[in-house]
This record gives C-alpha cells, sequence and structure tokens, in this order.
C-alpha cells in the first residue's frame, strides 16, 4: 500500500520549512522509523522517518523548495517491499542446490571445497548500512559529510551516545590522504552557489537565515526600541569566580561562568520591574510570573536563542551546565524544537567575540533584552575609606533594549541600575533570591 510522506508539525509557531537534501533516492528501499529527508526550519533542522518499511517511489518536493505542514513531500510503498522481498525468498527457493541427489564427497574433496569457498579479501562482502556504527550523525556532520565525499560509517563520533558531530568530519577530512569511493549526492540547482566572471558568489540564503533577518526588520519595524546603556564593575565577580573557580568545578562537574551571575541579576531586575517580564498582545498588556530566559548562541547558520524554563528555581550549577548543553547542541545542529520555544527575556554576550559596545535588537514578543560585552580594564573613580581615588577595573558595558510602546525610560534606566547593584555586589544575589 502507498503511503504519503508529509511534513509533519514543526513546533509552535513553525509553519513553514524548507528541503535541505533528500537523505534517499528513488528506488531505495528504506525501513521503518529510518531518516527519508531533512527539513530545515528557521530554528531547528530535522529529519522526517519512514513509517514503515517500504520501497522510495516518488520525491514529490526537490531540495530547497519551500513546504508547509501537511505538504506531500514523497510516496513509500509497503507493498512495493514486500513484492521484493517475496521476489527474493522466491530466487532463493529456485536456486537451493539439490543435497540428497548429490553423491557424497570424499574428505579430500570436502576440504579441497572448503579451502576454495573461503573467501579473499577481494571477495569480500561490501559494507552495508547495518555495519555502519551505532552512533548517528548531526544534520549539520551529514551535510558537510555529502559535501567532502565521507563516508560516515568511517568516521568516529565523539559526541553522546558515539554521534559524529561537525569536528568529527572536519578532522576526518584533514587526516585523509585518499577521496573516498562514495560519492556526494549532487545538490539542487536551485541551491547552488553561482559565481560569476570576477569571483563574486550569489548564495541563496538558508530557511533559518531568511527567518532571522524578516524578524530582525519587523523588530524594528513593529516596536518602539529604544536602547539605554551602563557599566558595570566586574571586580567582585571575578574574585569570586577566582576563588571557587577549582571547587565549583570539582562540585558540579562544570565551570562558573559569567551567564549565571548575569542570569540571577536579570531575574532579579525583571522582578523589580515586571512589565519588562512580559509582552504586548492587540491592546493587552501581559504580565508574566515566570522567568523564561533566552541565552543567545551563534550557531553555524545564524543566531538562536535557547530557553533556560523557570530559571529563577536553577542554581548556578545547573544554569551554567544548561548554557554549556545548549552551545554543544548548537554546535552538533541537535538543538530541538522544545530548546527554542517561548522566553520571556533574552541575554546576548557579544564580549565572547570581542564586542565593546552593541545596541541589541528585541527578539520578539518580547520587550527586552540585555546585552553584555568585553570585560576591559578602564581606569575609574572609585570611593576608599570615604575618599576618592582613580583604579584600575574591570569594567564591562551593558546595554539594555526594550520596546518603549510598554517600558517607560525610567523603569529600563532603572532595571539597568538593578542590574548592576547585583553583579558589583553579588552577595545580594542570594538576599534577593
Amino acid at each position: 500500500m502507498a503511503t504519503n510522506i508529509v511534513v509533519p508539525a514543526l513546533g509552535e509557531s513553525v509553519v513553514e520549512a524548507t528541503v535541505a537534501r533528500w537523505l534517499k533516492n528513488e528506488g531505495d528501499a528504506v525501513r521503518s522509523g529510518e531518516a527519508l529527508v531533512e527539513l530545515e526550519t528557521d530554528k531547528v533542522d530535522l529529519e522526517v522517518p519512514a513509517e514503515s518499511d517500504g520501497v522510495l517511489t516518488k520525491i514529490t518536493r526537490q531540495a530547497g523548495e519551500d513546504v508547509q505542514i501537511g505538504d506531500v513531500l514523497g510516496v513509500l510503498d509497503a507493498s512495493a517491499a514486500a513484492d521484493a522481498s517475496d521476489a527474493k525468498a522466491d530466487t532463493a527457493e529456485n536456486t537451493e542446490p539439490d543435497t540428497a541427489a548429490a553423491p557424497a564427497a570424499s574428505a579430500s574433496t570436502a576440504d579441497k571445497s572448503s579451502a576454495e569457498a573461503e573467501p579473499t579479501p577481494a571477495q569480500a562482502p561490501t559494507p552495508t548500512a547495518e555495519d555502519a556504527p551505532k552512533g548517528e550523525a548531526t544534520p549539520v556532520a551529514k551535510r558537510m559529510a555529502a559535501d567532502s565525499n565521507v563516508d560516515l560509517r568511517n568516521v568516529s563520533g565523539s559526541g553522546p551516545g558515539g554521534r559524529v558531530t561537525k569536528e568529527d568530519v572536519e578532522r576526518f577530512v584533514q587526516q585523509s590522504e585518499q577521496t573516498p569511493a562514495i560519492q556526494p549526492r549532487p545538490a539542487a540547482a536551485s541551491s547552488a552557489p553561482a559565481a560569476d566572471s570576477r569571483g563574486e558568489e550569489r548564495i541563496p540564503m538558508s530557511r533559518r537565515r531568511r527567518t532571522i533577518a524578516q524578524r530582525l526588520v519587523e523588530a524594528q519595524q513593529t516596536a518602539a526600541m529604544l536602547t539605554t546603556f551602563n557599566e558595570v564593575d566586574m571586580t567582585a565577580v571575578m574574585d569570586i569566580r577566582k576563588r571557587r573557580r577549582e571547587s565549583f568545578a570539582e562540585q558540579h562537574g562544570v565551570g562558573l561562568g559569567f551567564t549565571s551571575f548575569f542570569v540571577k541579576a536579570a531575574i532579579g531586575a525583571l522582578k523589580a520591574f515586571p512589565p519588562i517580564n512580559g509582552e504586548i498582545q492587540g491592546n493587552d498588556i501581559v504580565l508574566k510570573p515566570y522567568y523564561d530566559i533566552g541565552i543567545a548562541v551563534g550557531a553555524e547558520e545564524g543566531l538562536v536563542v535557547p530557553v533556560l524554563r523557570n530559571a529563577d528555581r536553577l542554581s548556578f550549577a545547573q544554569i551554567e551546565q544548561q548554557v554549556k548543553d545548549f552551545v554543544q547542541k548548537s554546535r552538533d545542529g541537535a538543538l530541538s524544537i522544545d530548546d527554542l520555544r517561548g522566553g520571556t527575556f533574552t541575554i546576548t554576550n557579544g564580549g565572547v567575540f570581542g564586542s565593546l559596545l552593541s545596541t541589541p535588537i528585541l527578539n520578539p514578543p518580547q520587550v527586552g533584552i540585555l546585552g553584555l560585552h568585553k570585560i576591559e580594564e578602564r581606569p575609574v573613580v572609585v570611593t576608599k575609606d570615604g575618599a576618592k581615588e582613580i583604579a584600575i577595573r574591570p569594567m564591562m558595558y551593558v546595554a539594555l533594549s526594550y520596546d518603549h510602546r510598554m517600558v517607560d525610560g525610567r523603569e529600563a534606566v532603572q532595571f539597568l541600575v538593578k542590574v548592576k547593584e547585583l553583579i558589583e555586589d553579588p552577595e545580594t544575589l542570594l538576599l534577593e533570591g
């Protein structure tokens, strides 16, 4: 019986995807649960599996085409697989030797026959899909392997459960001295780069890049966006990290970074100024009593914002571990829809790339985003024992972009002052929860 392969539900607020590439060709036999085609959404890449054993008899949507939930991608014929299996069984019955009529062979003949029957290296069976390692490959690793003529069965995976990552493929390509025998599937013409006589390339935007571009423009066109700045003395936090780094890592198995301090400080400030944790829906203001904090992560194909759920209930160690997991998932292309769903407020850290100052763009429908920047030693005036003096301190500029339709300038400035106070006196992070 032939069944349609359709675009599945793609997650909250995601209704459209792009066919990234087919993992099977027309005429290929597939097993139930085996990945058939890879789809790219604005948030994550996902694979559509076969719902039963069968043969991929038709591909209706090619790589590079945009599709929506419920669209037919191809046709899987389960009866074709059964027919092929029956034909194989019939062939085996017809070619089975009549052992009952065969004369008994002498021991020497049998030994000779056995020796001749042993396969030589040239006769060894060709590896099949069953010989592949148990560790799956990430979508990014699969694309890179296809582009580099790499057979993933030859690549050792270093990811969780033996999963092959982008870094594993890169390492394999660098170490390889000969071209593998397996050739990559040709890319769809619509997604291939085009170069002119002077070397300019025209590369179609990925689904994710197109959506990021669209939403950034929409954010600036629909929100009354404004940014306010302040600076934070990082001396106290850096002192805590220096004193507690080793014991924290030994106890929790994860490093103590700056992210957990700013997540806690942001939550403290959001509790003091609830509108910045809300959103606008039509003519209504929605205030949210929970704190789902998005952490912007630079992934290979564009910025993604995985979310720390109920971050106010997480310890410093839990925050650091989840952020570490998000970064690894983004590198592996393994972030799920659930990882990226929702969020009430976002933190982005351009300082990891060396940014000294920037104006972050809102992540709609959120009305606030906190931008962190590079820590740089600067001369500042400090008060010590009642006297003012100039000292060299590790300073960071922080920025809050906000939707002025919902958040007044006074609240935005006071929000940043609150973040500054909590970071410069970290003990208050504990006292204020």
